[in-house]
């Protein structure tokens, strides 16, 4: 007789009766998918219940290979927006998993355009994201979707400097924001925030400056406090965790550290927590490894477990971030 956790009645039953009799997935559940390996990039999509601390377990596969996608979320369903695939080209493909559910991924629609090394942030109805880089250019665009219903992107406007490998973040304020990045000119490293409403369309406004300049960076939020961790300065990779409150404007302020330094790893997180996932440290390589810190209290990040594999240029979205209320 399986093993039943919480209520498994009979409209839960046709509601994921291809999966029957597996109950759906519970919790306050990360994802990370996408990413490169030492060799090549990975459609793996993993998952942790972000209340717990435990190794990440399979929950799929992405439509395609690939790394550098930028992630968002409702509380159903994680998106993944664009990426760059096994040939180094830059594609324009949007794929969603459920959260409730370890399918493979579903086709969505398309990004306006290819892009690649970008970020991606939400509320529970609309996902935005930052392209990054588009066409070899780096841009200063911003798409969104309606994550309920499959479809295109659309433009939703513009930031404040164009700019790639940069971090973002919700809050229940109904804001999100996207933090450091590379620009083309020197110092080459950016330390502006932007903040946009995520409900209407518009350009993005200055809401400050991180504590370091840095890109390749990653954000996460709860419901009133954003969180900026790691990346690479002007001359090699940082262990700075940042800190904003979202509903209002000002520069970052130090909320601790990580482990260690590292660049090109990805965040999510529920009210509570945040995690990061993955990465690369300087004369290591690339790492398997899950951190968390609890978004409220200033702190250095602690040990959570670790992924299946080590991986680089992942993304991760979850069902119970700062900007799903």
């Amino acid at each position: 007789m399986p093993n039943y956790q919480g209520v498994w009645d009979i409209t839960t039953q046709f509601q994921y009766a291809a999966e029957w009799p597996v109950p759906p997935l519970t919790g306050n559940r990360a994802l990370f998918g996408g990413g490169y390996t030492s060799t090549s990039p990975i459609n793996t999509v993993e998952s942790v219940v972000i209340t717990t601390t435990a190794n990440a377990t399979d929950h799929g596969d992405l439509t395609v290979a690939r790394y550098k996608p930028s992630s968002f979320s409702s509380a159903t369903r994680g998106l993944w927006a664009a990426g760059q695939n096994s040939a180094g080209a830059s594609v324009n493909v949007i794929d969603f998993v459920l959260f409730a559910s370890t399918a493979n991924a579903t086709d969505f629609g398309d990004a306006s355009t290819i892009a690649t090394d970008g970020a991606g942030t939400s509320n529970d109805t609309r996902g935005i994201y930052a392209k990054g880089v588009d066409n070899s250019a780096r841009t200063d665009t911003i798409d969104y979707v309606t994550m309920a219903s499959a479809g295109n992107a659309s433009d939703f406007g513009n930031l404040s400097v164009a700019r790639n490998g940069l971090a973002a973040g919700a809050s229940s304020a109904g804001r999100g924001f996207f933090a450091g990045g590379q620009i083309a000119a020197d110092p080459y490293v950016e330390d502006t925030i932007d903040y946009v409403t995520i409900a209407s369309t518009g350009n993005a406004s200055d809401f400050g400056n991180l504590t370091v300049g840095r890109w390749l960076p990653v954000g996460c939020a709860s419901a009133t406090r954003g969180i900026i961790a790691g990346g690479r300065d002007a001359g090699d990779a940082v262990d700075v965790i940042d800190y904003i409150t979202i509903g209002s404007t000002g520069n970052a302020s130090d909320f601790g550290n990580l482990s260690a330094a590292r660049q090109n790893f990805s965040a999510a997180s529920s009210t509570l927590r945040g995690v990061f996932a993955g990465g690369i440290l300087s004369g290591v390589g690339e790492l398997n490894i899950i951190e968390y810190i609890t978004i409220a209290s200033a702190g250095n990040a602690t040990d959570f477990g670790d992924l299946t594999a080590v991986t680089r240029f992942l993304a991760g979205c979850s069902n119970s971030h700062g900007g799903i209320t």
